[in-house]
């Protein structure tokens, strides 16, 4: 079983190839430097946008800080080189890293290889943040969590969702369960022939993130890999209704686990028939490791909307507003006006991806009362909507709050105010979290208006 090795880092180059805004960096920066590596970050960004990440590296003994900019030395004499998943393949830094001999990989790259726990893998074009965490609630709901015929032991979630485990690797004992949130980005960059986790869960396959992928089958590849590298020993758990996934049953190294039956999934406080799919793969998982059913059921009868993700935030005049700003493909959008039980008025829009709109069109028609579209692919929806029924109101926005305020002007009382953008927050925002804020805020302003 891997564990943290500090005599492997010590006085070893590493580059950090990316701050950011979200952990991942900090993370690795801290962990490598406790390690005994000379750390090198460097990132494009510039300190004032920085500020916050900066500030959580202010106890880090680094070699280096380059901001504004990369340089040729901190790739060219580096031994090791952390990169952000968020870079792109083929990225000229990287390959400058590699021709010179350096190691690459990625901060879920060191945890895959030093952590000490048995591992449970989630992802998916759409829900794997929620299942992820249905899965973590379930096993801690286990007391203690439970795994035939092994020892008990903690759980912990990390990834995407719940952040980076490095910190607390020394705590991870070899009978904790880790589950972790795995995007496409992740699992692009993570080294061949590194350890997968032992037990896999692919939620659903559909295009997304093609402006970063290229083309379709690069990202189900990269989606693949969770399975087809495991080990023979290994477990997958595979939403096989899903056109995609359902042909790469034969690329699992490892057993594939029989979903529970619909019936066996219990009722859940999250609405929607995405979110009882979400639970079927949860309760599979756990029940494929030891987990008795009372469990599974108290586990998934704790499960609330997790931030940003279908959650009601208020309701003014009997409209109820919902925070869907983490709905960045077409397919979580559908889902959402699906789960949604009033008549919608919905804000959608942001940054393309490279994925097809017509099914979205086609759905946002049939369900709504009204839409606004916001970003860079307004237009493109605006029209495609248009041209299946001409009917529907639409307004096309240059901002969120302009598409807020139209909404809320329209939205009679019994109705749902509804941002689930079903694209990337990039045009806009620096991510869905920022412009789940913005939403947030706006509601917020209109909630004072109305109660002066």
């Amino acid at each position: 079983m891997p564990v943290p090795n500090g005599r492997r880092f010590a006085g070893l180059r590493a580059t950090v190839m990316g701050l950011g805004r979200f952990g991942g960096g900090v993370a690795a920066a801290a962990w490598l430097a406790e390690q005994g590596a000379r750390v090198t970050v460097t990132d494009l960004a510039d300190e004032q946008t920085l500020a916050e990440s900066l500030a959580q590296t202010s106890h880090v003994p680094l070699a280096g800080l380059h901001l504004g900019g990369h340089r040729d030395e901190d790739f060219r004499s580096t031994d090791l080189l952390v990169v952000n998943p968020a870079v792109p393949p083929g990225n000229g830094w990287v390959e400058l890293a590699r021709r010179g001999g350096a190691e690459i990989t990625t901060e879920l790259g060191l945890l895959l290889q030093h952590c000490g726990g048995r591992l449970i893998g989630v992802t998916g074009s759409n829900g794997k943040s929620t299942t992820a965490a249905m899965i973590h609630a379930i096993l801690s709901a286990a007391d203690p969590p439970a795994a035939a015929g092994q020892p008990h032991g903690m759980v912990w979630l990390g990834g995407n969702l719940g952040g980076s485990l490095l910190p607390r690797l020394d705590e991870i004992a070899p009978t904790d369960w880790v589950v972790l949130e795995m995007s496409s980005f992740q699992l692009t960059w993570i080294p061949a022939g590194m350890r997968m986790p032992e037990l896999a869960v692919i939620t659903g396959c559909t295009p997304n993130h093609l402006d970063w992928h290229g083309d379709f089958w690069h990202y189900a590849a990269a989606k693949r890999r969770l399975i087809a590298d495991q080990d023979a020993n290994h477990a997958a758990v595979l939403n096989t209704a899903d056109p995609e996934v359902k042909q790469w049953v034969p690329a699992a190294r490892g057993r594939v686990v029989p979903l529970i039956s619909w019936d066996d999934v219990p009722p859940l406080s999250l609405p929607g028939a995405h979110q009882r799919l979400n639970a079927r793969l949860a309760a599979s998982a756990a029940e494929a490791i030891g987990v008795e059913r009372p469990a599974i059921e108290r586990g998934l009868a704790s499960v609330s909307a997790l931030p940003h993700r279908l959650q009601p935030i208020a309701s003014i005049g009997d409209v109820t507003f919902y925070d869907d700003s983490a709905a960045t493909t077409p397919e979580s959008t559908i889902a959402a006006l699906r789960a949604v039980e009033r008549p919608i008025w919905l804000l959608a829009g942001g940054k393309g991806k490279g994925c097809e709109v017509e099914s979205l069109a086609a759905e946002i028609v049939a369900r709504v009362e009204g839409v606004a579209f916001f970003g860079s692919v307004a237009e493109q929806l605006a029209g495609c909507c248009r041209a299946m029924d001409d009917r529907i109101p639409i307004d096309v926005s240059g901002s969120l709050a302009s598409a807020f305020d139209w909404c809320a002007r329209h939205a009679a009382a019994g109705r749902a105010v509804v941002l689930s953008p079903g694209f990337s927050s990039q045009d806009q925002f620096a991510s869905y979290v920022e412009r789940a804020a913005c939403f947030r805020s706006l509601v917020g302003d209109l909630h004072e208006r109305r109660n002066r």
